[in-house]
């Protein structure tokens, strides 16, 4: 077994996604090598609700569809368990008005996976973006993070920042900088598998291209091509050890028996 292998078969891994189908554009390679190697992994969904698709016709996806979308995502990925925070329409795409110390609460302590309840080795925040339940549950988890004293509070060694859609809409100085990668190669087909599944977004006629499995060719293209290694999921690594990131170039150097987990500053497709 790699370094890396025998790092991720001893984590905890929890994802946070903002919402149905974040946590797998983000993390379900990453997900999937985890479990394979026997590690744990859990979903925190903060909110699933009605969704309105912006295509002219009026259409709305339920609430319910997504949940069981996601149901059946969370199973194929053989997740260990998820939990949604929040399922009412006055939440759904308006998290940014719940109050910052509400979703805190909701993350650090409330929800059955919460950080001092399930005290995971590693945990993945969909970064900010112009999306404003991107901004707020990434502002309210990193902040839920944040290193205390352990015997009162659960503690995360390692806290990572994972892509997503929303990031191609940026100003300069809030642009996704990955500095860690984790090699999916093996696993790409099955992130696509797992995107696919999320068939209510995936119908959408503007939705993402990486999300249609006819484009499954050219994304794995892409990824090869500007993917170091070939087909890794990028990160922006956060918090190590308790130490906060510094400026876009600081990088993550994990240390597993002396060998030195890869790092990289280049963008990801």
């Amino acid at each position: 077994m790699s370094p890396e292998d025998e790092f991720l078969s001893k984590q905890r891994f929890l994802v946070i996604s903002p919402h149905a189908d974040d946590e797998s554009f983000g993390c379900a390679g990453t997900m999937a090598r985890i479990k394979d190697l026997g590690g744990e992994v859990y979903v925190i969904v903060c909110s699933v609700g009605d969704l309105k698709h912006y295509d002219g016709t009026e259409s709305m996806v339920t609430g319910a569809r997504r949940e069981s979308e996601l149901n059946e995502v969370m199973k194929y990925l053989k997740v260990d368990d998820f939990d949604v925070l929040y399922r009412d329409a006055q939440s759904h795409l308006r998290l940014d008005a719940i109050p910052r110390r509400d979703l805190i609460h909701k993350i650090e302590e409330e929800s059955r996976l919460s950080y001092n309840r399930l005290r995971p080795t590693m945990v993945a925040i969909s970064v900010s973006s112009y999306n404003q339940d991107h901004e707020a549950v990434f502002r309210a988890a990193f902040t839920a993070a944040r290193p205390g004293v352990p015997a009162l509070k659960a503690f995360q060694p390692l806290v990572i920042g994972y892509n997503n859609t929303s990031l191609f809409w940026s100003l300069e100085r809030e642009k996704f900088h990955p500095n860690f990668y984790i090699d999916i190669s093996q696993y790409l087909d099955r992130k696509l598998t797992a995107l696919s599944m999320h068939k209510s977004r995936c119908a959408m006629p503007f939705t993402t291209p990486v999300c249609k499995t006819s484009n499954t060719p050219r994304v794995c293209a892409a990824a090869k091509s500007q993917s170091k290694p070939p087909k890794a999921t990028w990160f922006s690594g956060m918090s190590c050890d308790g130490r906060r990131r510094r400026g876009p170039s600081w990088q993550i150097g994990l240390r597993v028996k002396g060998a030195l987990l890869k790092t990289t500053n280049t963008m990801s497709f």
